[in-house]
């Protein structure tokens, strides 16, 4: 469904997407299948979205940065894509920005360019990224730091004498600042 308010030029829109009133989505962006795209978004030419990925209102996505499945964009999320950016000065290429499958992101977060967003990753609420953030992680704050790590389902694991533990009784342990079940 394509709402006849927005303004979609890209024939490369994926089976049973929603793109609601007031998105822009210029010609040659590629959005996957069952994906929705909330009003008032944008997406322009050099950007990949993944299937069964949501993007909320106020997000938009620059040329540059690619979205993997099943991704989750909470509103007024802010993403770049130029670590100096002028004004009709335009950098010959534009840094790649990764966010991997299955990751969340809370609404307001800034997310720099040039970054890469672990599986399953969980970027809280008016988060600063301006590093890597590995799998599983949970990350918070200004600048973005590391205050827990999180299971498929997105539940935070509990920290006990070393060990990280999932409510279901799964048992982690943190190597090389990666996440590992044992």
């Amino acid at each position: 469904m394509i709402h006849p308010l927005s303004d979609v030029k890209s024939k490369n829109i994926g089976e049973n997407t929603a793109i609601w009133q007031y998105a822009i989505v210029l010609e040659k962006a590629v959005i996957g299948n069952n994906c929705n795209i909330n009003c008032h978004t944008f997406i322009e030419n050099d950007v990949v979205v993944g299937n069964n990925v949501t993007i909320k209102s106020g997000v938009y996505l620059w040329d540059g940065i690619v979205i993997e499945d099943n991704v989750f964009i909470g509103p007024n999320t802010t993403f770049t894509n130029d670590k100096y950016p002028r004004s009709k000065q335009y950098p010959e290429h534009f840094l790649q920005t990764i966010i991997h499958k299955n990751a969340s992101i809370g609404a307001g977060a800034i997310i720099l360019g040039g970054i890469t967003i672990g599986e399953f990753a969980l970027i809280g609420a008016g988060t600063v990224v301006t590093k890597n953030v590995p799998p599983f992680a949970l990350v918070t704050g200004n600048p973005a730091r590391i205050t827990g790590w999180v299971d498929q389902k997105g539940n935070k694991l509990q920290a006990k004498d070393g060990k990280w533990y999932s409510t279901e009784g799964e048992v982690f342990i943190i190597e090389n600042n990666t996440l590992k079940q044992l």
